[in-house]
């Protein structure tokens, strides 16, 4: 994962859950919106029969702290299919495993590289990174698709010349008719994703998020106002619904005691300047007029970093030990906190995989746990009396393919080879 604002990690935690280390235990999040009541008139409760409720939940309520040990975690996904399969159809199985649109505003995610003739997805290389050893190995297996976990294009470019050695493996895999996905922090917030599988290395313990993840959903505003007559508030509603837009604004009507009637509309974000525009050349909502942009309800489970309350509390050194094999690493660097050592207890570990200081700033945990951080982020973390642990960027994630190697291909037919990159390296080594 790339380096992320601090400021996106401004809700508090939401999610919390069991995890163990391969199995995840959540429940579903139900949302509840608080209900309108009308008093309308008969004859202007029928005029407005075509409409509904404001309904856009504005405080979600959290799930229960710890999900029932009897419910097993699984992807949801299609029947597994039986013949040949194109790009489009994978693309669709990749999608469901990991929705992209919990990928971070600022990434580039998704379909990068795009054969212009169409042929069946044989074989599909994973790696961590798109590195010119990989794409030797991906044209030596004759590939058909090459997932790379971080973006080998990420910033925008003008031109494709061979001076440049990501413009020049795009043209490789162009001119041998490979396509290349990347799904980078959709895997990094995905429930049981990367970061759930680095803190699965600790051992059991109850898991939350610590940079809530939101539905992807248009943003929506509540406007109210209040309309002084029946005939005041058909004008405004005809006003307001003309047009093939009208269809987006939800709106409810309640009737005051002084007199008149108090309107909630719920519009989407490209529709209030109009709405407002609207609204403003009435006198009632002229005077009356408020706007709330509502918040985007939270999706459980996921979202950047983890959080792990250890159900047994180990000591610095088995910590660095059990990280040691989960990542399949002879070395790691530790940070002691102040006032710690290696037989200190950690209770709490908060990891984010890559580049995790700016989602772990601020986290009150015994251990952090993460690939790299700078300097300066290690020396306020241990001023703090937090240990850390890093990897290396790339080592903290690479794991996980061979999780998602086992996901993805019971989603394929058996005519579709899942192969995990042997060329793909953390380009840093002990030596």
């Amino acid at each position: 994962m790339l380096c992320r604002s601090a400021a996106l990690r401004a809700l508090p935690l939401t999610c919390c859950r069991r995890c163990y280390r391969n199995t995840l235990l959540f429940p579903p999040l139900t949302c509840f919106s608080p209900p309108f009541t009308s008093s309308l008139s008969p004859s202007l409760s029928s005029s407005l029969s075509n409409t509904s409720s404001c309904r856009t939940p504005l405080s979600p309520p959290h799930p229960p702290l710890i999900s029932p040990p009897s419910i097993s975690r699984s992807f949801s996904h299609s029947p597994r299919p039986t013949g040949p399969m194109d790009l489009q159809e994978v693309l669709k199985v990749l999608e469901q495993l990991a929705p992209l649109s919990l990928a971070e505003s600022w990434d580039n995610v998704g379909l990068l590289v795009q054969p212009s003739k169409a042929r069946p997805i044989r074989t599909i290389l994973l790696t961590n990174d798109l590195t010119e050893p990989v794409m030797e190995e991906a044209e030596a297996m004759k590939c058909d698709l090459i997932v790379s976990y971080h973006p080998p294009l990420f910033r925008p470019i003008k031109r494709l010349v061979q001076g440049d050695w990501k413009q020049r493996l795009a043209v490789r895999a162009v001119e041998a008719g490979m396509a290349v996905f990347s799904p980078h922090t959709s895997w990094d917030s995905v429930d049981g994703g990367v970061n759930d599988w680095l803190v699965g290395g600790l051992g059991s313990g109850r898991v939350s998020v610590l940079s809530q993840a939101l539905a992807s959903a248009p943003q929506r505003h509540r406007l109210e106002f209040e309309a002084s007559s029946e005939e005041e508030l058909r004008a405004l509603m005809s006003e307001l619904k003309q047009g093939e837009k009208g269809a987006l604004l939800q709106h409810s009507v309640t009737s005051l005691e002084t007199g008149g009637y108090r309107v909630c509309l719920s519009c989407p974000d490209s529709e209030l300047p109009p709405a407002v525009q609207t609204l403003l050349r009435h006198p009632g909502p002229n005077q009356s007029l408020s706007i709330l942009q509502t918040q985007k309800p939270p999706l459980p489970g996921r979202g950047a970093g983890r959080l792990c309350v250890l159900d047994q509390p180990v000591t610095v050194a088995t910590a660095v030990q059990k990280m040691k094999v989960h990542l399949g690493l002879s070395h790691l660097r530790l940070a002691l906190g102040a006032q710690r050592h290696l037989e200190s207890m950690v209770s709490t570990a908060a990891v984010c995989a890559g580049s995790g200081a700016s989602v772990l700033d601020g986290i009150r945990a015994d251990l952090y746990i993460t690939g790299e951080m700078s300097h300066h982020e290690v020396l306020d973390a241990v001023a703090k009396g937090t240990c850390v642990i890093l990897s290396d960027h790339s080592n903290s994630e690479r794991g996980f393919l061979a999780v998602f190697k086992e996901r993805l291909a019971v989603c394929l037919p058996d005519s579709v080879n899942v192969v995990t990159s042997r060329a793909d390296r953390d380009p840093l080594e002990v030596v």
